[in-house]
């Protein structure tokens, strides 16, 4: 079995807006994430994932780019990125960047020029359509709320917008189109960055003809991920993406892929398909959406554990020994992993994120650790509107709620606590000093105010915080094969309180057994004959009897 360095890696997401300002303006920034270099390198991650910092209107937090080859001033100068690459190398922490290429910013210059005419050269790098019957071309609703659709008088035509109307979608059936992008990725090769993230990058090809999407009954707008996620020609591009350029480089990727399935990751992640390394799945982190579909996401049930256990036993049987996983519970799009899955009371939420952790941690797949989280840090638990930030929640809320009447406000107050990005947006807690020690300005977003008991400072020379946990489960990963390389073995998939699989990889076996109830249970997988606990949450271990939110890890030779 070929064993690329990704295959071993931990990869540590930074936020960077949240996670460290050195220049006192309140916004985190690149300096500041030099700094704290060495805590990411304390850690163990061998790899940091970095979200777009390229020049950006911010209209969705940097995901709008108006320039893919300078820095967002707020970030820094490029001479600030090259010295924190430089850095990160020199403690031998690579670096993977945001590519996001389904869209640009309304303010990039090649929509600029696009919107003025039909007839210029960047004329077709959008997906522009005439009106029909003087209003849309189809009925596709955006992923943040309303139409996806925006008239430009200037053509007096629409143009296509998956997301936000300032994020115009990028018409890759232009060749053009293409030969643009693979020379912006080249850009940051050569300065030598280790890869990419690929944004919503399945969304890419769009289906011909552009047919109307499934409409529920009631909603305004069609819901356009079935028609648009895995398109016709996303094989082509990728493949003509990785000859034109990730084959010349020794890089690590992983496309965000919302709505694909284990046989779509793995055309596209195959061990032989010459495209990417390994996508990111939404399976889990899309159980519980509200019963009423016009609702989505929005809602505030717990996830089911025979849904999760459904969700991640399926990838991890799927591509073993043809694909890759990528394993994440939570990243900027998420609410807080122990909030979501676990339980983020004081009493348990240690012992919960150190279960999450392990179950995560002892899968197949490379996983990804975001900002806070190695910490334990909770949702915020907002109760007004007017503390929320993201353009997704705010959108959601005045669509649900003030056009269409479908819910009561403290209702949609109720779902945004439990399911707004902006959970996983605030500033990272470094200390209990003034504003968690992330910066001594005003923060461009408030402190979760649990800072004060939960953060770096705290937990970094504590050898049971969840932080030094996390230490070991990667240190783990890093010394063994059957961690990294084994098979999965499901065990009682329908077990709503337990979660156990086992490993198996040239005759020794890995049992993970986690409990994520509050409940003290019992369970016997033969533990008593393992040859060594490996790893647990509880200073002792009482063989079949699980306490609250429990975990252990056993290794059988």
């Amino acid at each position: 079995m070929s064993k690329q360095w990704w295959k071993n890696a931990v990869v540590y997401q930074v936020y960077p807006r949240s996670y460290q300002d050195s220049n006192h303006d309140g916004i985190g920034d690149l300096p500041g994430l030099t700094q704290r270099l060495p805590y990411i390198k304390k850690l163990g991650a061998d790899v940091i994932w970095l979200n777009p910092i390229y020049k950006s209107p911010d209209k969705d937090n940097g995901y709008d780019i108006s320039d893919y080859r300078n820095i967002q001033d707020v970030y820094g100068t490029m001479a600030d990125f090259d010295t924190m690459l430089h850095t990160a190398h020199q403690q031998g922490l690579k670096i993977l960047m945001d590519l996001v290429v389904n869209h640009t910013s309304d303010q990039h210059d090649w929509f600029e020029q696009s919107r003025q005419s039909k007839d210029n050269p960047y004329a077709d790098y959008y997906i522009w359509r005439d009106p029909v019957d003087g209003h849309a071309p189809n009925n596709w609703g955006s992923y943040f709320s309303g139409s996806a659709w925006t008239f430009e008088p200037k053509r007096q035509q629409y143009y296509l917008h998956l997301f936000a109307p300032g994020q115009p979608d990028l018409n890759w059936e232009n060749p053009q189109v293409r030969q643009e992008i693979w020379s912006l990725m080249r850009f940051w090769l050569d300065k030598g960055v280790d890869g990419f993230r690929m944004d919503v990058i399945n969304l890419i090809s769009k289906p011909a003809g552009l047919p109307d999407a499934p409409q529920a009954p009631g909603a305004p707008y069609g819901n356009v991920e079935p028609l648009v996620s895995d398109g016709p020609k996303l094989n082509d591009y990728l493949r003509e993406m990785n000859t034109e350029v990730l084959s010349h480089y020794d890089v690590m990727t992983v496309g965000e892929m919302p709505g694909s399935t284990p046989a779509d990751a793995i055309t596209y992640t195959g061990l032989d398909a010459n495209e990417l390394n390994m996508v990111f799945q939404f399976q889990h982190v899309g159980l519980s959406p509200n019963p009423d579909q016009r609702l989505g996401k929005w809602n505030d049930a717990p996830v089911k554990l025979t849904e999760l256990k459904d969700a991640l036993s399926r990838w991890q049987k799927a591509l073993d020994g043809k694909g890759w996983n990528s394993l994440y519970w939570n990243n900027h799009d998420q609410p807080r992993a122990v909030s979501r899955f676990g339980n983020d009371t004081p009493a348990y939420r240690d012992l919960s994120a150190k279960m999450l952790g392990t179950t995560l941690h002892m899968l197949q797949g490379t996983p990804y650790v975001y900002e806070g989280e190695e910490l334990g840090e909770t949702n915020v638990h907002y109760t007004s509107l007017d503390q929320y930030e993201d353009l997704e929640s705010l959108n959601a809320y005045h669509e649900i709620v003030d056009d269409e009447k479908l819910i009561e406000p403290q209702t949609m107050l109720t779902y945004l606590s439990h399911m707004s990005r902006d959970n996983a947006r605030t500033p990272m807690q470094w200390d209990d000093t003034t504003n968690a020690g992330f910066s001594d300005a005003q923060p461009w977003f408030a402190v979760n105010p649990n800072y004060t008991t939960i953060n770096a400072a705290a937990e970094v020379d504590d050898d049971h915080s969840v932080f030094n946990y996390y230490r070991r489960l990667i240190a783990l990963r890093h010394n063994s094969d059957l961690i990294v390389h084994g098979t999965y073995e499901e065990l009682d998939p329908d077990d709503d309180q337990v979660f156990a699989y086992r490993r198996h990889y040239q005759g020794q076996t890995l049992l993970v057994i986690s409990n994520f109830t509050d409940q003290t249970v019992t369970r016997d997988y033969d533990q008593d004959t393992a040859s060594e606990k490996l790893i647990g949450n509880y200073a002792d271990d009482q063989g079949t009897t699980l306490r609250p939110y429990e975990t252990k890890v056993y290794l059988f030779k």
